[in-house]
């Protein structure tokens, strides 16, 4: 078991230092859209077919699921004492849920 905490321990601090910069050129890009008066349909058009936007936003999507998902699990084990096969159930369930939804929106963005 500790082996196992030490390694979502790690895997949340990884995924943090991943998503800071991403939140960073996210926020970045917004104010330039806005600043520059660029409309939802301009913005969209600028990122069809890009690799680097749909990398960049995977990579971020990716992040949060795992980020969110051990978060939840330490949120699941300390308040409602759940444990083992319930963690791992709960853990799963929400990266997935999380990774299904971004990745969507992230193929709406990019590809669709």
């Amino acid at each position: 078991m500790a082996v196992l905490n030490f390694r979502l321990y790690m895997a949340q601090r990884l995924s943090a230092m991943i998503m800071a910069p991403l939140v960073l050129l996210h926020l970045g890009v917004m104010i330039y859209a806005v600043q520059n008066g660029l409309d939802s349909a301009e913005i969209l058009n600028r990122t069809r077919g890009s690799v680097f936007w749909g990398f960049s936003y995977g990579l971020f999507v990716l992040a949060v699921a795992v980020h969110a998902a051990i978060g939840l699990r330490v949120i699941a084990y300390e308040w409602f004492g759940r444990s083992g096969t319930q963690l791992n159930v709960i853990t799963t369930a929400v990266a997935a849920v999380l990774l299904a939804m971004g990745w969507r929106a992230v193929y709406a963005v990019v590809i669709a």
